[in-house]
């Protein structure tokens, strides 16, 4: 008899793609959850596993949180990101606008 948690998704790295993301999309946000200590290290790891640049990379994973499926994978990693980037945003507009005379 098998246990219950022998079959479950994500047990080998596949709980990604089983909720619609490809394998590259469940990388990259498998790559959002690590901690990157050292500055350049996560530059690095970008390039290792998907042989992209650093703005390739932003490119896919701006455009990857924006998907129903990115947010039924893992929620907590991409309300994350969506918030950083909504800050960062709302930085960039108000260094548009400058100082109020």
């Amino acid at each position: 008899m098998a246990r219950d948690d022998e079959d479950r998704p994500g047990d080998d790295g596949t709980e990604g793609v089983a909720l619609g993301l490809t394998e590259v999309e469940a990388a990259v946000l498998e790559l959002e959850r690590e901690f990157w200590k050292y500055p350049g290290a996560k530059d690095a790891t970008i390039h290792d596993r998907f042989g992209w640049t650093p703005t390739r990379y932003y490119q896919v994973l701006n455009a990857l949180i924006d998907t129903p499926a990115a947010t039924a994978a893992d929620p907590v990693t991409v309300n994350r990101l969506r918030r950083l980037r909504a800050r960062r945003q709302g930085q960039r507009s108000a260094e548009r606008e400058g100082p109020i005379s």
